[in-house]
């Protein structure tokens, strides 16, 4: 299987039978190696370049700032002139920021200097005005001045050959600071990932429909789409498909031949009205389905040509989680952005779980705490752990991650937090 380049983008075999669960280790590792980018690249201007990824390094082409120049309004001058005259030196002019013609300094000389302005040949000091006295045509400069003082150095914010921007980086604001402090208009950047969101369900309604008794109001749809546009992705929406075999292989099949990936909710476990899962069968390469987590465990990965599919559970805290964990990690590599790990900052438990299935990883919905009387910084979980719950999800800062080899937690033990932040959701 190949992409749009002609590089290989998923390995063909399915190795896994259905009754193993693959440890969230594994699986990270699994997406990892079977994903590649298949984002062309597109030159876009620097003002629309934020949250897109860059397709190549840019590497300064030219020292910032360009010239030393003064850090503050004050008096620039040589500083062995300045010690040699125990800081008592002439006034020999002016300069402002935007000057542009450049002016030589006269021994024993000193110049009356602005923010930004290019530095006098010469000069290798400032003075702030504050510190200074004026005599006359005199200007008097208190001892202890250090040389160099209050002078930006030609290159000191970026050295000319520094990479900026590597390949594979999320472009930030900062970052778009950067390059338009190094004059660049434009930047070379991957295309958006073309990516189908569909629902499964004949209990699901879209919302602003009309509900009928039994039914729900759709609200994966919405949430992923929501999660994917975050990561830069263009979406098409499929619509909620009924719980039909033959109207999902449809469905599936046709958003396989225009996408680079495809996202389904619903539908992934073995019940009988749950046809996802011979579906991607019959249409393509499934790799992976059963996972040893909470909540998530029956997210597939597979492939459709090539179309990468994740079907993730129903439930919105079980799709919600296994997006950020896995879809997220998918998206990237497909994108061609460089994925890392979300830091996990250890915490004391403000809860308890006296028992806890070992080998299955957790992830709880948790919220910070605000400091207790010792000054500890803690993590409390929602207290119901139920996955149809978005309301944990609303109340939570980030996910609580429980390793397989936790089997219990007690108050002030130390539990990993991930913030959603690390994720990219704010």
């Amino acid at each position: 299987m190949t992409d749009r380049g002609g590089r290989r983008k998923l390995l063909d075999d399915c190795f896994l039978h259905d009754t193993d669960r693959m440890r969230h280790a594994d699986v990270m590792a699994l997406l990892r190696k079977r994903l590649a980018c298949v984002a062309s690249v597109k030159i876009v201007p620097l003002a629309v370049a934020h949250r897109r990824i860059s397709a190549r390094d840019v590497v300064a082409n030219r020292p910032v700032p360009m010239h030393e120049n003064s850090a503050v309004d004050g008096y620039a001058f040589n500083h062995a002139d300045y010690a040699e005259n125990a800081g008592k030196l002439s006034l020999g002019g002016r300069l402002a920021a935007g000057d542009t013609e450049a002016r030589d300094l006269k021994q024993g000389e000193c110049v009356r200097i602005f923010t930004g302005a290019v530095m006098p040949d010469g000069a290798d000091t400032v003075a702030m005005q504050e510190d200074c006295r004026i005599e006359g045509e005199m200007i008097l400069i208190p001892e202890g001045l250090k040389a160099g003082a209050n002078c930006r150095h030609s290159g000191e914010d970026l050295a000319t050959g520094e990479t900026v921007v590597p390949a594979g980086q999320i472009i930030r604001a900062q970052d778009i600071a950067a390059l338009a402090s190094m004059g660049l208009a434009e930047i070379q950047v991957r295309s958006r990932l073309r990516v189908a969101v569909m629902s499964t369900g004949n209990e699901l309604v879209a919302p602003g429909g009309t509900i009928r008794h039994g039914q729900v109001f759709d609200s994966n749809a919405i949430m992923l789409r929501t999660l994917v546009e975050s990561l830069g992705g263009l979406v098409t929406d499929i619509g909620i498909v009924e719980d039909r075999a033959e109207r999902i292989e449809s469905a599936l099949a046709e958003a396989a031949k225009s996408h680079d990936l495809v996202i389904t909710s619903g539908g992934a476990s073995r019940g009988e009205e749950d046809h996802m899962l011979a579906a991607l069968d019959r249409l393509g390469k499934r790799h992976l389905w059963q996972i040893a987590i909470k909540p998530g465990r029956p997210m597939m990965f597979g492939q459709i040509g090539d179309c990468v599919v994740l079907s993730l559970p129903g439930n919105p805290v079980a799709a919600f989680v296994c997006f950020l964990l896995y879809v997220r990690t998918a998206m990237d590599a497909l994108a061609g952005a460089d994925h890392r790990d979300p830091v996990r900052y250890p915490l004391p438990a403000a809860f308890d779980i006296p028992k806890k299935k070992r080998d299955r990883r957790e992830f709880l919905r948790g919220h910070l705490v605000p400091k207790t009387a010792d000054g500890a910084l803690t993590v409390a979980k929602y207290p119901q752990d139920g996955s149809g719950l978005i309301s944990g999800l609303r109340a939570a800062d980030g996910l609580i991650e429980l390793g397989e080899e936790v089997t219990s937690v007690r108050r002030g033990d130390m539990v990993d937090f991930i913030p959603f932040a690390e994720f990219g959701v704010v």
